[in-house]
């Protein structure tokens, strides 16, 4: 396994520091700002002071500074998704699996496989409010919006890195999320919608979701019709969670509905998948497997395992 890419303090101390010890800087508190920033921000903000005090130029500090944007610049890369219709789904996608400590930042295949079995289903998402979990960088329900004519699509997700780079790759492919809102307000503006008004360009949000302690309550705001997840059952910590949420989401609908559930898995870890079969069932949420394509448009090497259940909350 490679070994991880040293920090911006890290960098910044080999190429600056070591040359100029940090009491030779402006300000006392330039160490401990090294030692928090996640990205170049930092290093240009010191630039920008120290010529607008026309102090001597410091030739490690812009190199240090075209380092850092240079790895940048690598660590993510632009993907174009054609869809059947003649769309084009782009996205901006870390080039490393795991990255800032989540693995939010890449589509991942069940992904993939549910977006293309979404297509094929077009009048399940039309006109209604779609609530996905775990959206991750945004390629399902990016797809969704682009051709399904959904009247509001929730994305949510609970990684703030996550929450930023789905909300730019949501802006790249046309869409414009609605302001931030409270989970009250989301309510409001939600129960004043005309009945049946259909959206040639859907209303879109971007929520911060937490399924371990998001309530009913603010379940019942989002008038979810349909809830749609992939590769979200990956991890035995995380599954107990994912059921709270769904028998939160079972009581969440005014009229008394509970919405319809659909979660793709690629079965990486067949133990993980049965515990998470095993615990809808102690909870008794049923469950049925949904007929879907053994192959998948978007994959052109190999094809992973991966189902769609339809859950009954």
């Amino acid at each position: 396994m490679a070994e991880p890419r040293p920090g911006l303090a890290l960098r910044f101390q080999r190429r600056f520091l070591a040359a100029r010890p940090l009491r030779s800087l402006p300000w006392p508190e330039l160490e401990q700002s090294l030692r928090t920033a996640p990205d170049s921000a930092l290093l240009a903000d010191i630039l920008d002071k120290l010529e607008s005090t026309a102090a001597e130029p410091l030739d490690e500090l812009y190199e240090a500074l075209a380092d850092v944007l240079k790895e940048e610049e690598c660590s993510h890369c632009y993907k174009n998704y054609l869809l059947p219709t003649g769309d084009c789904v782009s996205l901006s996608e870390s080039t490393a699996l795991i990255s800032g400590g989540t693995t939010g930042l890449v589509t991942w295949e069940a992904a993939l496989h549910l977006a293309q079995w979404a297509l094929h289903n077009p009048g399940l998402f039309r006109d209604r409010t779609i609530l996905e979990l775990g959206s991750g960088i945004g390629f399902t329900g990016i797809a969704i919006c682009k051709t399904c004519q959904p009247r509001t699509f929730i994305f949510s997700d609970c990684h703030p890195r996550v929450l930023r780079h789905l909300g730019e790759n949501i802006r790249l492919n046309g869409f414009i999320p609605e302001p931030d809102v409270t989970w009250s307000i989301q309510t409001e503006s939600q129960g004043q919608e005309v009945e049946g008004e259909k959206c040639q360009n859907p209303k879109v949000i971007v929520a911060e979701l937490d399924w371990g302690s998001v309530t009913e309550k603010q379940l019942l705001g989002l008038r979810a019709d349909v809830v749609i997840a992939a590769d979200v059952v990956y991890d035995p910590e995380i599954i107990l969670a994912l059921i709270g949420m769904l028998q939160k989401l079972s009581t969440s609908r005014t009229d008394g509905k509970a919405p319809e559930v659909f979660i793709a898995s690629t079965i990486r870890n067949p133990d993980t998948y049965q515990l998470f079969q095993a615990e809808l069932d102690k909870v008794g949420i049923r469950w049925q497997t949904i007929p879907a394509h053994s192959s998948c448009d978007f994959l052109y090497d190999v094809q992973p395992d991966v189902t769609i259940l339809q859950l009954f909350i």
